[in-house]
């Protein structure tokens, strides 16, 4: 059973060797620091684990199996913002558990994990307390010995089997204690590293302007923040063992290849990097991740002059499954909140029978399944290759003769195609009545809105403000579409609850409220929509994108 804490910290370094011999100044009196409580030494053990291509390293995740103190077991740590990682532990086991390795399988896939680094830590422990003794803090000062080993063929059993497969992360034999050194020392023999570092980790609750008055305290004695995240960083780099630096984001060059390309792989980051939120249930984590993969699927079909579409389509199809699958929990998610919202905005006379009961139950009967359905997506051999044919892709990229052109003169027109493709599909819903045949065509002008806006935001690098304003302008039509085709997926689930009340002789009074009340706001969005496109087709913003 993983358990899951925030950890919010500041790691320092002694500046000098006379800082060294001084030590850590008294921190009682800064801040809300009445008193410091010694908590003892203890000694770490900690072995980290990473691809043979360490792509854990590179996305600043660190999975640790590590013996001694309070909290012995597995860790993975995930970043969070700077100074703060999210903490995921496990008990100790001979192999890496399966609640860590599936948190990883977005990036591990059916490849393995073996060890690359073991730190011994000498920690001595201080809590930091306030007047009435809760603590604010704990202050730990670890004496390090990095080993780092190169790993080889024939690498114990992590390797065998990827991340998400049932047995899967195997760590080389038992790497436990005495077989903790021999797992590094079988991947052989590496470099050393020593040093000396500070650790001041909040309690929960604590405000994180404590470490900044700490921070103050400690600069007047000689001791900075350190330049390393996190100790792996600094073990790998001071035993000459980090990976190669990642390429600085955005294009090499000023051509239409290099910003899609760039776009594209900021995307793909994104669509892995959500994968372990997913996993986690954290909020908007699910359309986070439908969004990537729909920005990605989008910019196939917008730059098709500059990719070919023969390689695109059978991913951008991938793709579409992906976000199907994931949609199913994250839709009922939405559509439950509405409905939610609704009926508490009514006033007491208009709610008539169980209405909040029969809601939940509603909610819980289409909601059954949804997630385990998202989960198996994730866990399946058809996702993991989509991932490994969006990296083949974007390492070889299929590319047309506009990709060698200046980014400003094809990036505008493929742009202009997806506002024209847009205005079409509007007046072509606008010229229908209202009713089923025009809100069908509402919602396929909502998808080319959304087409149009991811088109100019993968231009804004290259385009600058004009395609910033022209994302901002369709931006705003495909919230007015989406709030209208939202006002349809409701009337239909409000129309199948009504019946479900009515079959168990219960009234359906509220839901017909419910009903009338979404479909005047369908009306208005109807109303209002010749305007907004009005205001999004502004002459100057075109003329400004055009080559």
């Amino acid at each position: 059973m993983a358990d899951t804490k925030r950890e919010i910290e500041r790691k320092f370094e002694f500046t000098t060797a006379k800082a060294a011999r001084r030590g850590i100044p008294d921190l009682a009196g800064t801040a809300r620091i009445a008193s410091v409580a010694d908590r003892g030494t203890v000694d770490l053990d900690a072995v980290y684990y990473d691809t043979p291509d360490q792509r854990l390293a590179a996305d600043g995740l660190t999975l640790r199996r590590r013996t001694g103190g309070a909290d012995a077991g597995w860790h993975l740590k995930l970043p969070v913002s700077p100074g703060v990682r999210d903490e995921i532990g496990a008990p100790l086991s001979d192999t890496v558990p399966r609640s860590l390795a599936a948190l990883l399988r977005s990036r591990v896939r059916e490849g393995g994990l073996e060890p690359r680094v073991r730190l011994l830590s000498s920690r001595r422990v201080s809590h930091l307390l306030d007047a009435d003794g809760t603590v604010l803090a704990e202050l730990s000062t670890d004496s390090v010995r990095a080993e780092a080993g190169q790993t080889g063929e024939g690498q114990a059993g992590a390797g065998q089997r990827g991340a998400g497969q049932a047995g899967a992360g195997q760590a080389g034999g038992r790497p436990a204690d005495a077989g903790q050194a021999a797992a590094v020392g079988r991947a052989g023999a590496g470099a050393v590293a020593t040093w000396t570092e500070i650790e001041v980790e909040l309690a929960e609750g604590t405000d994180p302007a404590l470490l900044d008055a700490v921070e103050k305290t400690f600069r007047k004695a000689g001791i900075r923040v350190s330049d390393s995240p996190s100790k792996l960083a600094r073990a790998l780099a001071e035993t000459g063992t980090a990976p190669a630096p990642r390429p600085a984001p955005g294009p090499a060059e000023d051509t239409a290849g290099a910003h899609v390309l760039a776009y594209l792989r900021l995307q793909r980051d994104a669509l892995v990097a959500q994968d372990p939120a997913v996993r986690r249930a954290l909020p908007d984590s699910v359309h986070q991740m439908r969004v990537a993969s729909r920005r990605i699927r989008s910019a196939f079909k917008t730059f098709r002059k500059v990719l070919d579409r023969t390689a695109t389509d059978p991913l951008g199809e991938e793709l579409r499954w992906l976000a199907a699958e994931l949609g199913v929990d994250r839709d009922q998610e939405v559509l439950h909140a509405r409905i939610q919202d609704h009926v508490a905005g009514l006033p007491r006379p208009l709610l008539q029978g169980p209405v909040r009961g029969r809601l939940r139950t509603w909610h819980a009967a289409r909601r059954s399944g949804s997630r385990r359905r998202a989960l198996a997506a994730l866990d399946s051999k058809r996702y993991l290759a989509l991932l490994d044919a969006l990296d083949a892709l974007l390492a070889d990229p299929p590319l047309r003769p506009a990709a060698d052109k200046p980014a400003r003169k094809v990036l505008p027109k493929a742009v202009l195609r997806d506002h024209d493709r847009l205005a079409r599909r509007i007046a072509a819903a606008l010229d229908l009545d209202p009713g089923t045949e025009r809100d069908h065509a509402l919602h396929d002008a909502r998808k080319a809105a959304k087409r149009a806006r991811y088109a100019a935001e993968a231009a804004t690098e290259a385009l600058g403000k004009p395609a910033k304003r022209q994302a901002k302008a369709m931006k705003a039509v495909q919230t007015l579409l989406g709030e209208h085709q939202d006002s349809v997926v409701a009337r239909d689930a409000l129309r199948d609850i009504g019946l479900q009340a009515t079959a168990a002789g219960d009234s359906a009074f509220t839901w017909g409220v419910l009903y009338a009340r979404e479909e005047a706001l369908a009306a208005t969005c109807e109303r209002e929509l010749p305007d907004v496109w009005a205001k999004a087709c502004e002459p100057a913003r075109r003329a400004a994108l055009t080559p």
